[in-house]
């Protein structure tokens, strides 16, 4: 899987030379984006010792969330949006929050301090806690239809410079 691979290694501009590319495919691609950038940074926070490196990532978590709400609301005309919403988990202190998005890939969830836009959603928890490898399947559900060529090794995309084009030459 591209998107695991991306997901898993550490050079920045090889992120974000898949977010870029990644948000050339319209509001799918960038809720991908939006989901993948939550994901990493919230596993990341929870990882570092340092206050102000926590921080920073729950930073950039919950600003990521907002975009996540911005483009569901965006998405909401449409017949194919994802179920989505805010429901309260009082167990969480702190985290009292849960944004839940269902993807065609099943269900993701992220605690949150605050709750951000949207509607309050309709079901629940599924139990799974799988919303890393969910989010990696549909990222690359996104990437395939528009990917004519193969996909490049690990060694050139990290040369690729910011805003680099993915595809193959």
């Amino acid at each position: 899987m591209l998107a695991d691979s991306v997901f898993t290694q550490q050079n920045g501009d090889v992120t974000k030379a898949y977010y870029a590319k990644m948000n050339t495919f319209g509001l799918k691609g960038q809720l991908a984006v939006a989901l993948f950038r939550s994901q990493k940074r919230s596993m990341a926070a929870k990882k570092y010792r340092g206050r102000r490196f926590t921080r920073d990532a729950y930073e950039v978590k919950n600003w990521s969330l907002s975009e996540v709400c911005r483009i569901l609301n965006a998405m909401a005309a449409f017949e194919s949006a994802p179920t989505w919403g805010w429901k309260r988990d009082p167990k969480t202190k702190g985290f009292e929050w849960v944004l839940y998005v269902e993807l065609p890939t099943g269900q993701c969830s992220f605690h949150s301090p605050e709750r951000l836009a949207g509607p309050d959603f309709p079901g629940g928890w599924d139990g799974m806690g799988q919303s890393r490898d969910r989010i990696c399947a549909f990222c690359d559900s996104v990437w395939e239809p528009s990917y004519s060529g193969e996909r490049l090794p690990m060694e050139e995309m990290r040369a690729l410079p910011t805003g680099a084009s993915l595809t193959a030459s």
